[in-house]
């Protein structure tokens, strides 16, 4: 699975961090920016970049992870994309029904509240990869309902 990786400053630190964290367990991660922390930059143009590689891979399933303060912008920013389910997780179980209920494709992580919580934010991360979608008939025909908004 190729996932990708993007945050704006708020979330930079914990990006390096997350990045090492997912290379260590053998995932292929792209980062997407932003290269150096850049306290002026502006997460709409991350969110973008990960949103248009997820939706571009034609290899096998990708997703992305967004990081920013509060990972409501990143969410909202990636979510204006067809195809793109993204979602602001705070916790596992939270990261398995989006997973699950919604086949996010899109993991946005508030940095101000997860980057000082050890263990945390991995947890996450790998209810969020491990979860499969149940596929439901419900959960697909909602799926296609906000594709069609």
């Amino acid at each position: 699975m190729k996932i990708f990786l993007g945050s704006d400053h708020n979330g930079f630190h914990m990006k390096e961090k997350v990045f090492a964290y997912l290379v260590k367990h053998g995932y292929d991660v792209q980062d997407v920016g932003d290269e150096r922390l850049d306290p002026d930059d502006d997460f709409p143009q991350f969110a973008q970049a990960a949103a248009l590689q997820v939706l571009g891979e034609q290899e096998g399933e990708a997703r992305a992870i967004l990081l920013c303060g509060g990972g409501q912008g990143m969410a909202m920013a990636a979510n204006r994309f067809k195809g793109i389910r993204a979602s602001v997780v705070w916790d596992a179980f939270e990261a398995k029904m989006t997973r699950n209920d919604n086949d996010s494709n899109v993991l946005a992580l508030p940095s101000r509240v997860l980057e000082s919580e050890d263990g945390t934010w991995q947890g996450i991360i790998e209810t969020w990869l491990s979860t499969p979608f149940a596929s439901a008939v419900r959960y697909k025909r909602r799926n296609a309902e906000i594709d069609e908004l």
